[in-house]
């Protein structure tokens, strides 16, 4: 198979040839039609998370077909389309996995981070962390939900019940999260980069009563703030602009350093609070509620040869909603 290959951090990925893998126990064999990059996919590129299983496939907002199960396979068959998120595996045994909280297991493991991903022609995939996908969406516009719809599905749950949502960083999870919101009968204030029209134009044709830069107020407190930018220096920024009682949620995997601020931003019983990976309730109750909506996702497909440029755009904001790479 053809693949796009980390060999070492900060390094660009390199076009091999692969063997095809073999699903072992519970997995299956996926053959892989498209892959959406994720800001996760930089964090491991850029060394920005440690240790990961070099060389490697990275790559985990997955859709294609199953092509073949391996032993003891019962929920899905030969000839399902399907997705596979950023969780790979988790242990199942620990007080983490049987209280329904598999996304702090201890021993998980991440696709596309200690499994190879879907920058390739083929996957495996635990059958257990794998999603059918309705077929109203094309190949392409269902692989941002994956992660984007997925992680920033969960980041909303933490919220709670806050009407005046602020959402930081209108990226691929962000004009998602947005449509949710708005379904839910959220009010949402869109922060972007300063000065980026073309994303504060999404967020206001999706439905945002107010989009402006990080470095501006919103027009009224916010109830709850989601921020996917992976900018800590956000985390006081939002802290301020949230009224009394209100929850900062930190939807990123990793995030620059948060500086000190006074403690009269967190006063008022505010909170602040990560959100870690996803859980299959997050994945079944997201990808049935998303064609409800119904959720549009605002892509930008590119051959798997120019990965690289994919990962690069994105890396210097030059995207508007998500870059989805297609298998020849």
């Amino acid at each position: 198979m053809r693949a796009m290959v980390l060999t070492q951090p900060n390094t660009r990925l390199v076009a091999s040839i692969l063997a095809d893998p073999m699903p072992g126990r519970r997995q299956v064999l996926i053959k892989v039609h498209a892959c959406a990059v994720c800001r996760t996919d930089l964090h491991v590129i850029d060394g920005e998370l440690p240790h990961p299983a070099l060389p490697l496939v990275p790559g985990h907002e997955i859709i294609g077909t199953v092509v073949a199960t391996g032993p003891g396979v019962e929920r899905l068959s030969e000839g399902m389309r399907v997705g596979v998120p950023w969780l790979a595996w988790s242990c199942g045994e620990c007080a983490y996995c049987l209280s329904g909280r598999e996304n702090l297991c201890d021993r998980a493991r991440y696709t596309g981070y200690q499994v190879n991903g879907g920058y390739a022609e083929m996957t495996v995939a635990d059958e257990r962390y794998v999603f059918p996908i309705d077929p109203a969406y094309s190949d392409v516009e269902a692989a941002p939900l994956m992660c984007a719809g997925l992680i920033g599905y969960r980041a909303l749950r933490m919220a709670g019940e806050a009407e005046r949502l602020g959402l930081y960083g209108f990226g691929a999870a962000a004009h998602i999260v947005a449509q949710v919101a708005r379904h839910q009968g959220r009010t949402v204030f869109a922060f972007t980069r300063p000065g980026d029209r073309e994303a504060q134009g999404l967020a206001l044709s999706l439905g945002a009563a107010w989009a402006g830069g990080s470095d501006e107020a919103p027009p009224e407190p916010l109830d709850a703030a989601l921020l996917f930018a992976p900018v800590g220096s956000l985390v006081p920024t939002a802290l301020k602009a949230t009224a009394k009682g209100g929850t900062v949620v930190c939807a990123g995997i990793h995030m620059s350093d948060i500086p000190t601020f006074p403690y009269d931003l967190l006063w008022g019983e505010r909170v602040v609070r990560s959100v870690a990976n996803l859980t299959r309730r997050d994945g079944e109750e997201f990808l049935d509620l998303a064609p409800k909506i119904p959720v549009r996702t605002s892509t930008t497909a590119f051959p798997l040869a120019e990965a690289n440029e994919a990962v690069e755009r994105l890396r210097n904001g030059n995207l508007t909603g998500a870059a989805v790479l297609v298998m020849p």
